[in-house]
């Protein structure tokens, strides 16, 4: 039997497989003919993106012990990036309205232009009113369940046309969700929209045909919602807006009453968020919500904050790695985290930005598909926010002068909004020292961005080992970097 009979009877057979005649085949990464640009952000003086060189690839085929290194392998890949941006809040809009026009350009370009700023392609807002908002408010009148008078016009006094501008500014598109801190006050057992207090079940029914309202509304004004989470902080009972629910009240609503609600709407591709609170407990809640079949198929992910630190610890990463072992279908995603306690006085400490870069290095290499900032800007105060709960934002207005103040944190955030694109698949990175933090993205466009920061007081030289191949450089003390091999 010759080849062309073997052949033919092994695809007849369906034991040989053919690619069909659109089929994309994949190409390994390679370093052939590519260089490294090497992108720094440190607390020298000109030192935010600064371009420091360019390096060029040389066999290594085997890095020694004493050698530093940073390996990355692009054939290992993960998660796919979904985006990284902050919060448009009452707050943020009040502040930016008051900047002379020229400062509102800028703060727009800084966040949202891909060349001129970093980038930001998330955005997340406030339904009804939160701690950073001028007043408390609803968009219902007290007492109507029926939700007859729901209305939104308190929101385009300031925050509907921030929307729009940013938007605009980000190229017509800005992933949005949106998540509540209280519902009405009436609907609560403790007849507040303060201090926690919990959801009547009497109103269930009511408070999820809230959400569908809120979506149908935002868009009636043009502003897509690509996603809402249920309750923002279920567990805190907070001097400002705050809602109580345990993990299985929250399972129990998604199950019977808001996933159900939003199907029936039309509303069933918005992309629903449990959790919405700190690390510590994520696997908890996770666990109680997604382990109920009933309740799991309406969740896209397990939203995530990072003020576990409250008690005295650190930031719990672990709790992100066995939740993400354990419930890999479901997506992890970082909506809301910034520096409490604002103090003018410390708005220029190096060390705010690198708070951002231990927890989105980590959050990212535990499988997290989105990282979200809280607000993407605040005055000279660190608000307004009406309960006095004030915070340092990346960017400050001053407006005593008009003028914006950018924080390290801006530049960190940066490092990776501006290099990580949508669509950007995380790729094996691992660093041989623990003075080195990494990790890594191959973006559509082919070019694979690589993250080192550097915490410690050291000069650090190491070198960017792919296959085989490394480029030497050396890793400034406090410094974050972004390595684009192109």
């Amino acid at each position: 039997m010759n080849k062309k009979v073997i052949i033919g009877c092994f695809i007849a057979t369906g034991l040989l497989q053919l690619p069909s005649v659109n089929a994309q085949v994949k190409v390994p990464f390679s370093t052939a003919n590519k260089k490294v640009r090497v992108i720094v952000s440190d607390n020298e003086p000109g030192m935010r993106f600064k371009t420091t060189e360019t390096l060029k690839f040389q066999d290594s085929p085997q890095p020694g012990e004493t050698e530093v290194s940073v390996f990355v392998d692009p054939a290992k890949s993960f998660q796919t990036m979904l985006g990284i941006g902050g919060a448009l809040t009452d707050a943020s809009a009040e502040t930016f309205y008051k900047l002379p026009k020229d400062k509102q350009k800028e703060l727009l370009a800084a966040y949202y232009d891909k060349d001129k700023g970093i980038g930001y392609t998330l955005a997340r807002t406030n339904i009804q009113s939160c701690d950073f908002s001028s007043d408390s408010y609803s968009y219902i009148k007290e007492g109507d369940g029926a939700l007859k008078t729901f209305n939104i016009s308190h929101d385009r006094a300031y925050r509907i046309p921030f929307i729009k501008e940013a938007m605009a500014a980000a190229g017509g598109k800005l992933t949005l969700f949106a998540s509540p801190w209280s519902p009405p006050a009436f609907m609560k057992d403790n007849n507040s929209l303060l201090h926690g207090g919990k959801l009547l079940a009497k109103y269930y029914q009511s408070w999820a045909n809230f959400y569908g309202k809120f979506i149908r509304a935002y868009e009636n004004e043009g502003i897509p919602i690509w996603g809402l989470s249920v309750q923002n902080e279920p567990m805190a009972s907070q001097s400002w807006e705050s809602c109580k629910y345990t993990a299985e009240e929250q399972r129990d609503f998604v199950k019977n009453f808001l996933g159900p609600t939003l199907a029936k709407q039309g509303l069933s591709s918005k992309k629903l968020i449990v959790w919405d609170h700190n690390r510590d407990l994520l696997y908890q809640q996770a666990s109680t919500i997604l382990e109920d079949p009933a309740a799991a198929k309406y969740v896209w992910g397990i939203g995530f904050h990072w003020y576990e630190t409250w008690t005295g610890a650190g930031q719990q990463f672990e709790s992100l790695r066995r939740t993400h072992e354990a419930f890999p279908a479901k997506n992890l995603i970082f909506t809301e985290g910034c520096i409490e306690k604002f103090d003018f006085n410390k708005i220029n400490d190096w060390s705010l930005g690198e708070r951002y870069g231990l927890a989105m290095i980590n959050d990212f290499n535990a499988g997290t598909v989105a990282w979200t900032d809280w607000n993407i800007l605040l005055d000279e105060n660190g608000g307004p926010n009406h309960v006095g709960n004030f915070c340092f934002a990346p960017v400050h207005a001053d407006l005593r002068n008009g003028s914006l103040i950018y924080t390290s944190s801006y530049y960190y955030l940066g490092h990776f909004s501006k290099y990580i694109q949508p669509g950007a698949r995380r790729v094996a990175a691992v660093a041989s020292r623990d003075k080195l933090l990494t990790t890594a993205y191959l973006n559509p466009n082919g070019k694979l961005s690589v993250i080192v920061m550097n915490q410690t007081d050291e000069k650090i030289e190491y070198s960017l080992w792919i296959k085989g191949k490394a480029a030497k450089t050396t890793s400034q003390p406090h410094s974050i970097a972004t390595l684009v091999v192109e």
